[in-house]
């Protein structure tokens, strides 16, 4: 009999697992009340570990290098698994700065990454117009970041889930309520029962396991998407990311004339209000950098919850006997959705996780996680 696996969380990263894992030959159950519908539906679908990268967060740099290079080759197989597009571009990524300050700032950011020996190019303000026509000629200076990525996150939920349908995955729609070793309480009071349960909740992820309290937060973030009118000038066909007076930035390219707009971070807990002021700082700093924009139509005012930890590296790995986690990745969802996967599958399949992953072990933080071998045995019981 199949090892019965539950992943609880229906986002980029369960997606991603209940996907891989139901194609290797597991019996697993999708439980989320709504999926797709969280920080992954919001998310400006960046994926950019060098653009995002920071002293003293080198192994966060590391982990998402290695997935970012392992996401070519994911989206390849999706679109061969769900026979459709899921939505990966390969353009790059262009900064730039608005003042002097933040030329100073761009040159700090070159300068680390040079000697860390990542790719990176100066760019002049000329140069950066011949890149991106449309960007503002009054920019200081900025940088050509061809390795960053990003992904359309519509088209990638849409195609995990024709993928995850075609390769058996149920999906439960019901609300989790806690999770332990054999089993999956659902607020209704009934359970899910399972070999192996993996805890894929983002934001949510820290009620359903008392290890876990404390550990994962919700981190507030405002995302706008706009789309070009008729008389407008198209997007930039790369993403764009921007430092204003100091204020982070980023517009990303959707088909179809479409722009994402976003960088607000708020620690408000689980409001989802879109705040006015929001709203008014996204689109004043979007049009410092792309003076057009003001003539886009205004599409969408969303506000997700993104699930950070307290070092910024995810938590993946074994909680306890029967229990898994791969949650904590704050703004790289997306980037990571491919190497946490593959990760939690070599966990199921009772192999080491890629060496890479190691500096996401729950047990860092937690001093309760443990990192046992599965009971890989199959139990006569079915899930209820």
């Amino acid at each position: 009999m199949s090892m019965r696996v539950a992943v609880v969380g229906g986002g980029v990263i369960g997606s991603s697992i209940a996907w891989l894992a139901a194609a290797a030959g597991l019996d697993v159950r999708l439980i989320d009340p709504r999926p797709g519908s969280g920080a992954s539906w919001v998310a400006g679908g960046m994926l950019a570990p060098i653009t995002e990268a920071w002293p003293g967060e080198e192994a966060l740099l590391e982990l998402g290098s290695a997935s970012l290079a392992r996401w070519p080759a994911f989206a390849e197989r999706l679109r061969a698994a769900a026979g459709r597009d899921p939505g990966l571009r390969t353009g790059g990524t262009v900064v730039a700065a608005v003042d002097a300050a933040d030329r100073d700032e761009l040159d700090r950011l070159a300068g680390y990454l040079g000697r860390l020996g990542r790719e990176v190019r100066r760019l002049g303000p000329r140069e950066l117009r011949e890149l991106e026509p449309a960007l503002s000629p009054s920019l200081r200076s900025g940088l050509s970041v061809p390795g960053d990525l990003a992904v359309d996150n519509r088209m990638l939920l849409a195609a995990l889930r024709a993928a995850s349908e075609a390769a058996g995955v149920v999906p439960v729609a019901a609300e989790a309520r806690s999770v332990r070793s054999g089993a999956v309480e659902l607020a209704d009071g009934s359970a899910v029962a399972c070999d192996v349960a993996v805890i894929a909740a983002g934001a949510w992820s820290a009620g359903l396991h008392p290890v876990l309290a404390h550990q994962v937060r919700p981190v507030k973030g405002e995302v706008l998407r706009l789309r070009a009118r008729p008389s407008a000038l198209p997007p930039p066909s790369r993403t764009v990311r921007g430092l204003v007076e100091g204020r982070p930035v980023y517009l990303v390219p959707r088909d179809g004339g479409g722009l994402v707009l976003g960088a607000t971070q708020y620690e408000a807990g689980f409001d989802a209000d879109v705040t006015v002021g929001g709203v008014r700082d996204l689109l004043h700093d979007a049009e410092r950098l792309l003076p057009g924009v003001a003539e886009y139509a205004l599409v969408e005012c969303t506000a997700g919850f993104r699930p950070g930890s307290m070092d910024n590296l995810p938590l993946v790995g074994w909680l306890e006997p029967g229990v898994l986690v791969a949650t904590g990745h704050h703004r790289n969802g997306m980037l990571l959705a491919p190497v946490t996967a593959e990760s939690v599958l070599a966990l199921l399949r009772g192999e080491p996780a890629p060496a890479e992953v190691s500096v996401a072990k729950p047990d860092r933080l937690v001093s309760g996680a443990r990192c046992p071998a599965p009971d890989r045995r199959p139990r006569a019981a079915r899930p209820v």
